[in-house]
């Protein structure tokens, strides 16, 4: 290498240059190399970085994905100064919010390490903002999160933002990765999965695979949502009313049964002496119900926003 930098006058800055062992073998991967580099020592780096990827020994991302986490969750936080309960910015720009701020530190690089073990330590932060976004509460079930902030899940992001990288790859003959990819090597553990192994559709799109996705889940009042990938109605009503009607939506928010649930309260009941769950409240309380149920209230029309202003329920 020196010589090769001598011959085209350049000029490498050895406080920047560390060595590092890739292995599989803990013995062999412990090892710290002894090289010079112009007569100067280079420094040892178990999980040196590179071009902002944090690599580890066995090339899992670990170190990479748990630093992610962390700047990720930083973010979060900026983006619940937009957002409360009951005030703050409406759905569409907290959602250009998340995805500006969060998204884009927690999908850098997303083609090298989306096949990891340990991407749900991204995950679960993305979900924090997307329960952010929609104004849920944490039991809401996972797959209603995406819907409510017109975000595609994070895994199929991933796999798209991986599609295209590899269409771009195979399309140019001339890179050292095309070679790579076309003229892999044998697998040789079982534990691994390479990108040839299991190669996502190079037309593959998220929100093509995300309806899907939603055709086939069975998660509550799914027949609310044909298409996932289209904004539910009522993203641009105030932030209170907006998490009031997402959580009526997903049957999660502050009603008397999962009070009792969440340990919060000791009375189960409504007024109307039933088990107040928030599909009661809006579908069978003859003091409180909406004409058309909860299936009125998912339009958000003008009748809905009425009674979602004077709903008597802690949600």
């Amino acid at each position: 290498m020196a010589v090769y930098f001598r011959k085209w006058r350049l000029q490498p800055s050895v406080s920047k240059t560390v060595s590092s062992i890739f292995h599989l073998h803990n013995a062999q991967a412990s090892q710290e190399l002894n090289i010079f580099l112009n007569g100067q020592h280079l420094k040892h780096e178990s999980n040196p970085v590179y071009l902002g990827v944090t690599l580890d020994r066995s090339l899992t991302y670990h170190e990479h994905l748990k630093k992610t986490a962390a700047k990720t969750s930083t973010r979060n936080n900026l983006l619940c100064k937009l957002a409360g309960s009951s005030w703050g910015a409406n759905a569409s720009t907290l959602k250009t919010t998340a995805l500006a701020l969060c998204y884009s530190t927690a999908e850098y690089c997303a083609p090298v390490w989306s096949r990891s073990v340990h991407t749900k330590l991204v995950d679960v932060k993305l979900n924090t903002a997307m329960r952010i976004i929609s104004g849920t509460l944490r039991p809401t079930p996972l797959p209603w999160l995406p819907v409510l902030s017109n975000i595609a899940p994070p895994h199929l992001r991933r796999q798209e933002a991986t599609a295209k990288q590899l269409q771009k790859i195979l399309l140019n003959d001339r890179l050292p990765l095309h070679m790579d990819i076309t003229c892999h090597p044998v697998a040789r553990l079982p534990s691994r999965r390479p990108i040839w192994l299991d190669p996502p559709e190079v037309d593959m799109t998220a929100n093509s695979a995300w309806s899907a996705e939603w055709s086939a889940t069975d998660v509550v009042n799914h027949s609310l949502v044909a298409e996932p990938s289209v904004w539910p109605p009522g993203h641009n009503l105030t932030r209170r009313l907006w998490s009031t009607l997402n959580r009526f939506r997903t049957g999660q928010g502050r009603c008397a049964a999962n009070l009792v649930r969440w340990k919060q309260a000791t009375d189960p009941l409504c007024s109307c002496g039933e088990l107040q769950t928030m599909s009661h409240i809006v579908n069978d309380c003859r003091t409180s119900r909406l004409p058309g149920g909860l299936t009125a209230l998912h339009v958000a029309d003008s009748t809905a926003v009425q009674w979602l202003k004077g709903v008597d329920c802690k949600s």
